[in-house]
């Protein structure tokens, strides 16, 4: 079948197995040596390296203890190199989640948190299994810098009671202004000591990623944080002060609580947790692919996701996702496959084998610092420009996600996004349609070393009774409308009427019931209808919404319906 289809000339549908086949076993099978091993390993370390501070603040600031990051790097790396589509790809908690996991914290505790990542993980692996995964790469890039920006904002927002050291006297919000409200109100309470430690968290990553680029930025400015405020006896919140350490072996795994109840409770978080874990790990994918010219698997991707989720929960974690930052980390550090992920989760295991009572040091501040680094770095600053001055509608789709994400809901604003900026592209597309009315028609005259082609010549006339309607454009419901509008004056004025849709690279169900409604009443006002240049897919699609022989008659050009025409003209017109 496969080879009949390719003889046909039609691309043949990959099967399940070249579908779900992961990465890693792509790469052993292209043969794997010493050399690419070392080069993995090495990539590995320069990640799980960026990644130990990363992931414990991203769990502070998600409402949850540093080792849960710790527990999602771990468990969610692993499974994502091992069974994912990309070659590179790299796992973990992620920033964009923060507003998502630190909501659902607050409104379900920690037990409701974990049921919802596995429920995620669930809906992850439908998404894949069922190959739905295919059409996210169809979100509009306005949507996915609006909902970052506005992320980012928010991920800064929650960072500043951090930032400054500053003590509220009750709960703090989890609106943006009700949160900046109370930031302003205990604005007298700064820490210079926690500020200074910020300032100089943020000072270090700056200032090695411009002179030395290659250099742990990240890690090197917390371990310096700690040694500050551990030598001059600083009066700032540490890991060890709030959250007692972290812990120097992974959990056992187990089931968390669930019940009907408590699944409905959690549902809408679980599904949030799915949709942006799916548009997160294939936009950094995508981003792999662009570095490294390859081709990841967009379902196989998913279907990893799905069993990180899962497994993450089953050891307390949080929402694990493919990360932007840490996988182009990755391909920059000269990973050659799969196996770089499986060492960065097992380099972090490592540390936590080893050196887990070190991180007790750790001010909150510096974390914090290295979060509105992530903040500032997480907005694409000349992509938005750019969309803000591209064209208003883009504009639009842009500053409503951006605006819906910061004062009202995430999975609201990508939602709300996604329908507008589809709506402007039907609008759009629906304008493109073209109708040009050509009336009667002769075959025109050609050379012989044209090799006897029939042509159509729109500036010669003869027949007042035969008219040409072309039809240029995508054909769908956004602009069915319009042609119908135009169709509907064929009846009565001819005798012959030929639709060409030699230029219509696409129909719908919308536009095929147009059409017949448009031909059912020229043919009662006694019209003859050819349907001229509709590709086979087209034909079957009109055939079975009723525009079908005796109604029209098909013909492959112009020419020949219009001889069909000429031929028919003297004769009386079939009941």
């Amino acid at each position: 079948m496969k080879a009949d289809m390719k003889e046909a000339g039609q691309p043949a549908h990959p099967t399940f197995r070249e579908l779900f086949t992961p990465k890693l076993v792509t790469v052993l099978k292209e043969g794997y040596g010493l050399s690419q091993f070392r080069a993995d390993a090495v990539a590995g370390l320069t990640v799980a390296i960026v990644a130990l501070p990363l992931s414990m603040a991203i769990a502070i600031a998600s409402g949850a203890s540093p080792e849960r990051g710790l527990f999602t790097a771990v468990i969610g790396g692993f499974v994502i190199s091992l069974l994912g589509g990309s070659r590179f790809q790299i796992g973990g908690p992620a920033g964009a989640f923060i507003v998502l996991v630190a909501s659902t914290a607050d409104r379900h505790g920690i037990d409701g948190l974990v049921l919802a990542t596995m429920m995620a993980g669930v809906f992850l692996l439908a998404i894949g299994y069922l190959r739905i995964g295919t059409y996210i790469k169809y979100i509009p890039y306005p949507v996915t810098v609006g909902f970052t920006a506005g992320i980012a904002v928010i991920i800064f927002a929650s960072q500043i009671k951090e930032l400054l050291g500053l003590t509220l006297t009750g709960k703090e919000p989890g609106e943006l202004l009700p949160k900046m409200t109370a930031l302003a109100e205990a604005i007298g309470t700064i820490n210079p000591g926690a500020a200074g430690i910020a300032a100089l968290s943020v000072a270090t990553i700056v200032v090695l990623r411009r002179r030395r680029p290659s250099w742990p930025g990240m890690l090197i400015a917390v371990t310096l944080a700690a040694l500050a405020a551990a030598m001059l006896s600083l009066p700032v919140e540490t890991i060890g002060t709030r959250y007692g350490g972290i812990p120097r072996t992974l959990p056992q795994p187990m089931l968390p609580e669930f019940d009907l109840v408590r699944m409905q409770a959690v549902l809408p978080d679980a599904v949030a947790f799915a949709l942006l874990g799916a548009i997160e790990s294939l936009l950094s994918a995508v981003v792999a692919d662009g570095m490294t010219g390859r081709r990841h698997r967009s379902n196989c991707e998913l279907v990893a996701q799905g069993f990180a989720n899962i497994g993450s929960a089953l050891f307390g974690g949080i929402p694990a996702t493919g990360t932007i930052a840490r996988t182009a980390t990755n391909v920059r550090a000269g990973a050659h496959g799969p196996v770089a992920g499986i060492m960065h989760a097992a380099f972090i295991l490592l540390f936590m084998l080893v050196a887990a009572p070190l991180a007790s040091y750790i001010p909150l501040a510096a974390l914090a610092g290295v979060l509105a680094v992530v903040a500032w770095n997480m907005v694409e600053k000349d992509a938005f420009r750019a969309l803000i001055r591209s064209s208003a509608g883009d504009a639009l789709v842009l500053l409503v996600t951006f605006l819906l994400v910061i004062f009202r809901d995430l999975t609201e604003g990508i939602l709300v996004g996604f329908v507008l900026g589809a709506v402007l592209f039907i609008d759009r597309m629906g304008k493109t349609i073209v109708v040009n009315e050509d009336v009667p028609m002769v075959r025109r005259d050609v050379a012989d070393d044209e090799g006897g082609r029939e042509a159509y010549d729109a500036g010669s006339s003869s027949d007042p009774d035969t008219v040409v309607y072309r039809i240029s454009g995508a054909f769908f419901f956004g602009a069915a409308s319009t042609v119908g509008a135009v169709l509907d004056r064929i009846a009565g004025r001819h005798k012959n009427f030929v639709l060409d849709c030699s230029g219509v690279p696409f129909l719908d169900s919308t536009a095929a019931n147009v059409l017949e409604g448009a031909v059912r009443k020229a043919r009662r006002a006694g019209v003859r209808v050819f349907v001229t240049g509709a590709s086979p897919q087209m034909r079957r699609l009109l055939v079975a919404h009723g525009v079908k022989p005796p109604l029209v008659r098909y013909k492959a050009t112009i020419e020949r319906a219009l001889e069909q025409a000429r031929s028919e003209n003297r004769q009386p017109m079939p009941a």
